[in-house]
């Protein structure tokens, strides 16, 4: 059967997106190749061009951007087991990643190459533009928390044991934030996590036992507090300004005083710099390096399945269809920059 693919394709550094021909690739061992019917946009993707230098230095072009994946499985590789065709699934997609560097692994496309072990099926309850949103930022949250050169946490599984142990999430409304606090949970983590009061019952219905407003001028002494005697378990910084006052607080907390940032290196290295003198370690999250080790895997073949046919996990935050049709990113691009709240901008393919 010939499959006709086509592709949103960045031509070269600020370039502007163009629409076009892409060819299919088919699947090598333990990969699949997935009929994307849903893409989420994240800020990565429409960076401005120069910066590409600095963030993606080794990004072939032209390229096919995007990590946000929906869709059903239509062919499988050699070696591949737990995926069949006709699966509805998601996935992250790793085109930008400097291990991978290719437009076939690109997510905006109507066919992309995925790797098995990085692809979940999600229960027909759940749809397309919904499960999108999870990929990218369950990837992020989990390598910060659980692999073992971050926060080192125990990972989540289907009957946890409670902890007597804190988990912060500085950001808990962000995409990254809101998938956090219930790996955290599912992990038998206590939650305590930040945002604008508007969303504090946003965070508790992930999970999280404790909800602090992050403007506030006392939210350091408030989580403190909050936190308790518990032992601070580690912390996952998300958003700009978010690592003085994490610092702050896990040094003044029991516990292994690690905290994973979920910003730029080059910003957690100047914002963390202060870290050692109060013996507090940070360390900076790429979101692609669960894709090299146990984490991965446990992740979306081992734990997400599962979690998400019995409700125990839930794909957030909520999705915003923006458009249809790759000519649509772009503007849905653009609408990210201008800033959302408690949800994810999603087009359908």
């Amino acid at each position: 059967m010939t499959r006709q693919n086509t592709a949103l394709w960045l031509p070269k550094r600020s370039a502007r997106f163009e629409v076009g021909a892409a060819p299919y690739t088919p699947p090598a061992t333990n990969e699949v190749v997935v009929r994307v019917r849903a893409v989420a946009v994240n800020p990565v993707d429409g960076i401005p061009g120069f910066l590409y230098r600095f963030a993606l230095p080794w990004l072939t072009f032209p390229a096919v951007v995007g990590s946000d994946v929906a869709g059903e499985v239509v062919e499988t590789g050699p070696g591949v087991t737990r995926l069949r065709p006709g699966d509805r699934v998601l996935g992250h997609a790793f085109g930008v990643e400097k291990s991978q560097n290719r437009a076939a692994e690109g997510a905006f496309q109507h066919y992309v190459v995925l790797m098995q072990h990085m692809v979940c099926p999600i229960p027909d309850s759940l749809s397309y533009a919904q499960a999108a949103v999870v990929p990218l930022a369950v990837s992020t949250a989990a390598t910060g928390m659980f692999q073992q050169d971050h926060l080192g946490l125990a990972l989540p599984c289907a009957a946890p044991a409670e902890r007597a142990e804190t988990v912060l999430v500085w950001g808990g409304s962000t995409s990254v934030g809101s998938n956090a606090i219930q790996l955290a949970r599912n992990a038998g983590y206590q939650v305590v996590a930040t945002a604008s009061p508007h969303n504090f019952d946003y965070l508790r219905s992930l999970g999280a036992a404790e909800a602090v407003d992050r403007g506030s001028p006392t939210a350091v002494e408030e989580i403190v507090e909050r936190i308790g005697d518990r032992p601070l378990a580690g912390t996952l910084a998300i958003g700009s300004r978010s690592l003085a006052k994490t610092i702050a607080i896990a040094a003044r907390t029991a516990g292994g005083r690690r905290i994973a940032s979920a910003q730029p290196a080059l910003f957690t290295r100047v914002a963390g710099r202060r870290a050692p003198r109060q013996g507090v370690r940070v360390s900076s999250i790429w979101g692609g390096t669960l894709k090299d080790n146990e984490v991965g895997p446990a992740i979306y073949a081992d734990f997400l399945p599962t979690a998400l046919a019995t409700g125990t996990y839930r794909a957030a935050p909520d999705a915003t269809v923006v458009g249809h049709g790759l000519a649509q990113i772009p503007d849905a691009l653009r609408r990210l920059r201008a800033g959302v709240s408690a949800q994810k901008l999603v087009v359908t393919l």
